[in-house]
């Protein structure tokens, strides 16, 4: 059960283990809540010809959660979500990443520049995960850096924001990562940083979610360059003839001056996106 998590901890060499004690006349089940590839190559190793059943994707988001994307170059991910966590109305943020090691270094640097942070995922101990959920929980640290299974347990009142520091390659673990804020009726931003690498995967959850996110462009960060590219395959998706998707609300005030490669520098001004 929970393969996928399994996974990610670290446990499949005693799944493996096991497996190879059993007798070899048995049924096998397999359960996994996502499918990426390591996990196919795992059910291919434990499974003989098996029967697949899968489920209708959860695809519904809560009308609570104000969804937004901040088009930006990869390279300043690092200094936008400093300047959102600083000077946003941030109150308690949940951040994703893909991988651990990029957990633990955007927790670091967040310490370092003075948001308090602690990250969570399958490398650390139980013991180490519960503590710095603990933390979170009491509001002893600001933000919480986790990747998507092990942030499945994470079920703390008053996440006022997800940040998405990369997006998810599976459009699901979008859909369960907002469902972190805006529990118990009450409302929850969720802002994804998309990079000209993840307007694909920005599409993608776009056509499960049935509904297009709207576009923070007043940041200092702006990549025209990103956000052209994803205008384009949005209309190819929808089949559209070029009509513009309305602006979001503006996130930031500053100054903005912008480089050679379409990014924008400056400082973040004013209240997070509504």
């Amino acid at each position: 059960d929970e393969a996928d998590r399994m996974l990610d901890m670290g446990f499949i060499g005693d799944v493996r283990k096991i497996a190879g004690m059993v007798p070899k006349q048995r049924q096998t089940l397999f359960f996994s809540a996502t499918m990426p590839s390591a996990v196919e190559q795992l059910a291919s190793t434990l499974l003989d010809s098996p029967v697949r059943i899968e489920v209708a994707p959860q695809s519904t988001v809560a009308d609570n959660i104000t969804q937004s994307v901040l088009f930006v170059e990869r390279g300043n991910k690092r200094a936008l979500l400093t300047e959102m966590l600083k000077e946003s109305d941030v109150e308690r943020a949940l951040v994703f990443t893909r991988t651990k090691h990029r957990a633990n270094r955007i927790s670091r640097q967040l310490s370092e520049r003075g948001i308090s942070a602690d990250a969570i995922h399958g490398n650390k101990t139980q013991q180490a995960r519960q503590k710095a959920l603990k933390k979170f929980d009491q509001g002893r640290v600001k933000v919480l850096v986790a990747t998507d299974i092990v942030a499945r347990g994470i079920d703390v009142d008053g996440i006022s924001h997800v940040i998405n520091y990369e997006l998810p390659n599976d459009p699901e673990s979008y859909v369960h990562r907002i469902g972190r804020t805006a529990r118990a009726g009450a409302s929850g931003q969720a802002l994804s940083l998309c990079d000209v690498d993840e307007v694909i995967y920005l599409s993608e959850i776009e056509k499960l979610t049935r509904l297009p996110l709207t576009t923070v462009g007043d940041h200092p960060f702006h990549c025209d360059r990103t956000a052209s590219l994803y205008g384009r395959i949005a209309k190819r998706s929808n089949g559209q003839n070029g009509e513009a998707k309305p602006k979001g609300p503006k996130f930031g005030r500053g100054r903005r001056r912008k480089g050679g490669n379409g990014t924008a520098k400056g400082s973040v001004r004013g209240r997070g996106a509504r």
